[in-house]
C-alpha cells in the first residue's frame, strides 16, 4: 500500500500539535525519578573527596555510624567494575563513602561527620598548565589537503587568531537522582537518564549481573541537554549500595555535587587562520584545537573540528586536535557538543575577515559556499544554507545594519548586528518500535527512547497516527523503559530520524497486515479488492473508489475474537552515510546592546533560519530553536565555571554564582524553517534539530558585540572587564 493514500483527512504530521504529556507536566502528575514511592526506601548521600589525586589512606566513620537514624557507611565497593580504582583518588569530588539513613536529612549530617584522610599526590587542572601534556584525539585524527600554509604565506589578507571557552557546567531543573530496588537477583533503576537501555548494560557490567536482570525505568526527564547521556557513579553505587542494604535507596546529588557528579562541557582552546584573495575567495585554512578531559577516562569533544573542515570551500586545509588529560572529573556532552565550539571560532573568524576585507559577511560565506563536502569527499544530500541567509537577512532586516563599528546609538547604548551559520550532522542509528491496535479502537506505539524536552511523546504520536490512520487522541505512545523495544541514546539529534523511521516501519506494517487481513476475509466489506486501493481515514478501512464499502480496526478484530493485533519493527539506516554529507543547516542573527560604561551587554533580538529537513511538529521545533538561543545566550555571555587550580574545586557550584539566562535576558527571539525534506537519510525526510539550534548563536552575539562596540572579543563568555 502506498504512504500516498493512508492517513487523516488533515495529516497530524506538519501540524503545530501542544504536547501530549503537557497536561501531566503542569498540573504535577509526571513522576520523575526522585518521586516514586518505593516502600521501605532509605537514603543515600555519596561522602566527597576534597582533594584531586591522591590516595585514601583512612576513612573514619564512627561519628557518622553514631548519629541518630544512621544504617550503614559504605565505601568498599572494590567489587564494583567503576572507570577508577576506588582507593585512588582521580578527581575533586570523586565519591568515597556513602552514608545511609533513614530520612534524607540524618544521611546528610551523617556525611558531614565521615572524616576522610589521603596521600595527596601533585595535580593539575588547568588546560593552560605548562605542564599539561596533550595527546591526539583518536576519534578525530590529524586532516589536511593541499598546502595550507603555503597557501596561508601567499594570500593578499590573513587572520590568524586565538579563542578560548571556559568550561561550562549541566544544570537542568531536575538533578541527578536515582533509586534502587533488588528483588533476589533482579534489579529496578528508576532513574534520571537518556538511555535507559545503556544504563541498564552499563549498571550490569559495573555488579556482574546479567543486563537482562536489571531493569532502567524513566518516563519523564526534566532537562538533560547531554548530561544525563552517561552512566555516572552515583547511579551504579545506588544499585551497589541497595543490594548491600537488602531494602530500596534514594539517592540525590544536590547542585553543588552535580558540577563534579555528572560531566560538563570541557574547556577549550582553538588557533584559527584563515588566508583569502582580495575578493574575498578563501585559499587556506589551519584549525588547531584542544579541550581538557579527564586522565582516568579521556573525553573527546570531537566535533570541534567538523566545521572548519567542510563548511566552507578551501583548496587548502589543515586541521588537528589535541586532547589535555587532566585531574578533573570526565567532561561530557553538551548540546551541540563540539560543534558550537568549532563554530565561535570559525564564525568569529569569518566576521573578522569580512571586516578586513569590507565585504558584508553573508556576502563573503556566499563566495565561498562549497559544492561538494571537500573533507569526506562527498556530494551533500541536501544543502539550503543559502536559503537560510537569505530568508532569514530578509526577516532579520540585515540590510539595515551599518557595517561601521559603534556607528549606531540608542540613547547612551551601542547598537550592533552580527550573524552566523550553523551546521550539525544528521545522526541515526538503528531502532525498534512496536505498535498495537485494540479492539476498543485505540492504539499503543513503544519504543524505550526517552523525552528530555524536545517532544519525543508528541512527535512520535503525530508519526503513528498519520500511517494508522487515527486521529491522535486515540494513539499512545510509551517510553523510558528498558524493558521496551531497543532504542539508541536520545542525543546527538537522532531520536526522530532513528526511532521515528522505525515508529513508521512498525506503523505502516501493522495498517497493511490488518488491510491483508480484511481483503481476504469473504465477511469483510473489502473482501477482494485489491490492498493498494484501500485507505485509512479516522481509524476506518475503506476502498478509495468506493468509500461507502467500510469498516473500522474495531469491526475486524471482533470478528476474529482478538484483543489486539500487533507487530514489532525494526529500522536502520542503509549506507547512504558513506555516499552523501548530510547535515542541517542555519543562519543565526543577533542584535545586541552595550552600556559601555558598564561593559554590560543586553540581547535585543536573535532570529535563526534553519533547513532541518521535514518538520514533524512545528509548535516542537519552535520551542528548541528558542531553547537553543537562551542556550546560546548563556555560553556567549553568562556560563562560567570558576575552578580553584589548587585543588581543582569548583567555586561557584551554586545557581546563584553560576549564571543561566533569565527571563529577563530572554527578548524577542524567533526561528523559521524552510520547507524541505531530505529524503537521503531516513524515509521521514528529517534531518535533526535539537543541537544545531545553538550551533550559530554564540558568535552571533559576539559578531554583534563587536559591530556594537569594534572590539573583537574572542574568550566566551563576554564579561565586563573585557569590554572596559
Amino acid at each position: 500500500m502506498s504512504e500516498t493514500t493512508i492517513g487523516q483527512p488533515v495529516p497530524a504530521v506538519g501540524q503545530p500539535m501542544s504536547r501530549v504529556d503537557g497536561p501531566l507536566k503542569v498540573t504535577g502528575r509526571a513522576t520523575y525519578a526522585a518521586e516514586y514511592n518505593v516502600p521501605g526506601l532509605v537514603y543515600g548521600v555519596i561522602v566527597n573527596s576534597t582533594v584531586s589525586r591522591g590516595t585514601i589512606t583512612a576513612i573514619k566513620s564512627d561519628a557518622a555510624l553514631a548519629a541518630p537514624g544512621v544504617l550503614r557507611v559504605l565505601s568498599d565497593w572494590g567489587s564494583v567494575r567503576l572507570a577508577y580504582q576506588a582507593n585512588l583518588v582521580n578527581f575533586f569530588g570523586q565519591p568515597v563513602a556513602v552514608v545511609v539513613a533513614t530520612t534524607l536529612e540524618q544521611a546528610e549530617h551523617a556525611a558531614s561527620l565521615v572524616e576522610v584522610t589521603y596521600a595527596p599526590a601533585p595535580a593539575l587542572t588547568d588546560i593552560d598548565d605548562p605542564r599539561a601534556v596533550s595527546q591526539p584525539s583518536q576519534r578525530s585524527p590529524d586532516y589536511s589537503r593541499g598546502d595550507p600554509d603555503g597557501a596561508l604565506r601567499a594570500a593578499h589578507t590573513v587572520v590568524d587568531q586565538n579563542y578560548s571557552i571556559t568550561r561550562e557546567n549541566h544544570n537542568p531543573m531536575e538533578l541527578p537522582s536515582t533509586i534502587a530496588q533488588w528483588d533476589g537477583d533482579r534489579l529496578t533503576l528508576w532513574d534520571k537518564t537518556q538511555w535507559v537501555q545503556g544504563t541498564a548494560n552499563t549498571v550490569a557490567n559495573a555488579l556482574g549481573v546479567p543486563a537482562a536482570n536489571v531493569r532502567v525505568i524513566s518516563p519523564f526527564v526534566g532537562g538533560a541537554f547531554g548530561s544525563a547521556g552517561m552512566t555516572w557513579q552515583h547511579q551504579t553505587l545506588t544499585a551497589f549500595v541497595a543490594r548491600e542494604m537488602g531494602r530500596p535507596v534514594k539517592l540525590v546529588l544536590n547542585r553543588r555535587q552535580m558540577y563534579v557528579g555528572i560531566g560538563y562541557r570541557p574547556s577549550s582552546w582553538q588557533r584559527l587562520a584563515v588566508g583569502a584573495s582580495a575578493d574575498g575567495k578563501i585559499t587556506a585554512l589551519v584549525h588547531e584545537a584542544r579541550t581538557e578531559t579527564s586522565r582516568f577516562q579521556p573525553y573527546e569533544d570531537a566535533g570541534i573540528t567538523t566545521l572548519p573542515r567542510f563548511l566552507y570551500d578551501s583548496p587548502a586545509m589543515r586541521s588537528q586536535y589535541r586532547l589535555v588529560p587532566l585531574d578533573v572529573h570526565q567532561p561530557t556532552y553538551m548540546r551541540g557538543p563540539g560543534a558550537v565550539t568549532g563554530a565561535f571560532a570559525l564564525e568569529s573568524m569569518m566576521d573578522e575577515l569580512a571586516h578586513q576585507l569590507g565585504m558584508d559577511p553573508i556576502q563573503l560565506r556566499l563566495r565561498n559556499e562549497p559544492s561538494a563536502d571537500e573533507f569526506a569527499n562527498l556530494p551533500f544530500s541536501t544543502r539550503r544554507l543559502t536559503q537560510c541567509y537569505q530568508q532569514g537577512a530578509q526577516a532579520f532586516a540585515w540590510s539595515q545594519r551599518n557595517p561601521v563599528p559603534r556607528a549606531r546609538t540608542d540613547g547612551g547604548l551601542l547598537i550592533g548586528m552580527g550573524m552566523a551559520a550553523a551546521a550539525y550532522h544528521t545522526g541515526r542509528n538503528a531502532a525498534d518500535a512496536l505498535a498495537r491496535i485494540n479492539d476498543d479502537g485505540t492504539a499503543v506505539v513503544a519504543s524505550a527512547t526517552s523525552d528530555m524536552g524536545p517532544g519525543t511523546y508528541t512527535s512520535m504520536t503525530q508519526v503513528a497516527a498519520d500511517a494508522l490512520g487515527l486521529p491522535t487522541s486515540r494513539v499512545t505512545f510509551q517510553l523510558g523503559d528498558s524493558t521496551l523495544p531497543m532504542s539508541p541514546i536520545h542525543a546527538g539529534s537522532q531520536t526522530m530520524a532513528s526511532v521515528g523511521s522505525a515508529v513508521f516501519a512498525a506503523c505502516n506494517s501493522l495498517r497493511d497486515s490488518f488491510v491483508r487481513t480484511a481483503v481476504v476475509d469473504p465477511a469483510s466489506p473489502l473482501h477482494g479488492v485489491a490492498p493498494e486501493q484501500v485507505s485509512v481515514r479516522d481509524g476506518s478501512l475503506l476502498v478509495t473508489a468506493a468509500p461507502e464499502r467500510t469498516e473500522t480496526y474495531q469491526q475486524i478484530l471482533r470478528r476474529r475474537g482478538r484483543p489486539s493485533m500487533d507487530t514489532q519493527q525494526s529500522w536502520s539506516p542503509d549506507d547512504s552515510a558513506t555516499r552523501f554529507s548530510t547535515y542541517a543547516y542555519g543562519a543565526v542573527f543577533a542584535e545586541v546592546a552595550v552600556d559601555e560604561l558598564l561593559g554590560v551587554v543586553r540581547i535585543r533580538r536573535i532570529h535563526a533560519t534553519y533547513d532541518t529537513g521535514r518538520v514533524i511538529s512545528p509548535k516542537l521545533a519552535h520551542s528548541q530553536a528558542l531553547s537553543g538561543m537562551v542556550a546560546g545566550i548563556g555560553m556567549a555571555l553568562l556560563e562560567h565555571t570558576v575552578v580553584d587550580h589548587r585543588d581543582g574545586r569548583i567555586v561557584n557550584a551554586n545557581m546563584a554564582d553560576y549564571l543561566v539566562p533569565v527571563n529577563a535576558d530572554v527578548p524577542a527571539l524567533d526561528a523559521t524553517f524552510l520547507p524541505a525534506e531530505d529524503a537521503v537519510p531516513d524515509p521521514l525526510g528529517v534531518k535533526g534539530l535539537g543541537e544545531l539550534v545553538i550551533v550559530g548563536v554564540p558568535a552571533a552575539i559576539a559578531n554583534a558585540v563587536f559591530n556594537a562596540t569594534g572590539k573583537r572579543v574572542r574568550d566566551l563568555p563576554i564579561t565586563l572587564e573585557k569590554l572596559l
